[in-house]
């Protein structure tokens, strides 16, 4: 006998379809929600840097490399023209101000030398002989002169006794004034004669200084040739580092030749270039330092070159105080230069986040530490080593500050 079978609910029957359905739907809203919400991304704490955001000093400043060089480098020129004899300084040698380098050889500037002499005592020998002959005038004008005045004081005399025979009557008054007319006559002749001696005197001083001139000026001109003659040995300028010789033996070289380079070594400066992003802010007598095993070693800017190549500029720095013991020309120092005083402001540390948001975002972290989300910032200043906050961070807040190369564009981290 058969036994009939009731019939299953229809919610029984497909009750796996259902249940199939149910996931299907709850997966897709799962996914609804995840699209709809922020993108997500799990990231290793210990894969990147997290900073405290805080209230500080903030100095601005520039770190640059620079290289050691000499305070001063001369050049060494020759004076005159001629061939290299011999090179007495050696490349590298320490020089004495007026130590001898090289010297040069010239035949003809040695002929002329010798001809300016010959001329100069020449010249020397007839300069005398017209000082002797205005001496033998002088003193022969003198002598005359000197005759004169004893006629005349003997004629004086003689008149005298002739007035007083007159008186007596033993001469008539015609013997007394021919006596008279010759006196005054002599009178006037003396008068005369000491006008000319005057005259002769004042002229003979004006050709004698006109002579002295003259030979004073020939022998300028023979010393100026003899100085030529001591300029065919180039001496050191300054005392320092020859730090090179140009030339060689038997090379011809010309008035005026740089032949060589002597560096002063008693002290160094700092060569730089600098961006020309600061080339406003820099200005001579700004203060910078240089660390070295733990030290700061203070320098000062002396020079600014406004000149910008390939869009830098160069400056020197000298130290204004003690030097690090291994300073050697072309050793490189880190300089930090400073452009201004320090300031009062919200800082973070830097980090690679500011290549990868332009500065423009960052990820801050929740109170728990375990989530940051992006927030918008502004930069302001900043230095090799901090950004200063100008809005969006506060004073206590945390921010991931590396590792923006790999998270995409995710707009929350989980940190783990």
């Amino acid at each position: 006998m058969d036994i009939k079978l009731e019939k299953k609910p229809w919610y029984i029957r497909y009750r796996y379809y259902l249940a199939g359905g149910v996931l299907f739907d709850a997966l897709l809203i799962y996914v609804i929600i995840l699209s709809a919400g922020p993108s997500k991304l799990r990231i290793e704490g210990d894969n990147v840097q997290i900073a405290d955001v805080r209230n500080d000093k903030f100095m601005e400043y520039v770190d640059v490399e620079g290289l050691v060089q000499p305070i001063l480098t001369i050049k060494v020129n020759t004076r005159e023209t001629g061939s290299v004899a011999r090179i007495v300084g050696e490349e590298g040698s320490m020089m004495h101000k007026g130590d001898t380098i090289l010297v040069l050889e010239n035949p003809e500037l040695l002929r002329a030398i010798d001809d300016q002499r010959d001329e100069w005592e020449k010249q020397r020998n007839s300069y005398r002989e017209q000082e002797i002959t205005m001496e033998q005038k002088s003193l022969s004008l003198q002598q005359q002169a000197l005759q004169t005045d004893y006629d005349l004081s003997r004629l004086r005399k003689s008149f005298a006794l002739d007035q007083e025979e007159y008186k007596m009557g033993i001469k008539s008054k015609a013997q007394l004034e021919v006596a008279q007319d010759e006196y005054i006559y002599k009178v006037k002749n003396a008068e005369l004669q000491r006008r000319s001696l005057q005259q002769d005197s004042a002229v003979t001083i004006i050709r004698r200084d006109m002579l002295k001139n003259d030979r004073d000026r020939e022998q300028k001109k023979y010393e100026r040739a003899l100085e030529r003659r001591n300029d065919l040995v180039v001496r050191a300028p300054i005392s320092g580092q020859l730090s090179f010789v140009g030339v060689t033996p038997g090379q011809q070289v010309g008035a005026g030749n740089s032949i060589g380079e002597i560096k002063v070594l008693d002290q160094y400066k700092i060569h730089a270039s600098l961006s020309e992003y600061y080339i406003d802010r820099i200005t001579s007598g700004l203060p910078a330092t240089v660390l070295y095993q733990g030290t700061r070693y203070p320098l000062r800017i002396t020079k600014v070159v406004p000149e910008v190549k390939e869009r830098t500029f160069d400056i020197d720095l000298v130290f204004t105080g003690t030097m690090p013991d291994n300073v050697r020309i072309g050793k490189s120092f880190r300089v930090q230069i400073e452009l201004g005083q320090p300031e009062e402001a919200i800082i973070i540390p830097r980090g690679n986040f500011y290549q990868a948001t332009g500065g423009q975002w960052i990820y801050k972290l929740n109170a728990s530490g375990d989530k940051a989300v992006r927030v918008p910032i502004t930069i302001g200043r900043q230095n090799p080593q901090q950004y200063e906050i100008t809005s969006g961070l506060q004073p206590g807040d945390r921010v991931v500050t590396t590792g923006y190369d790999n998270f995409g564009t995710a707009e929350e981290l989980v940190i783990k």
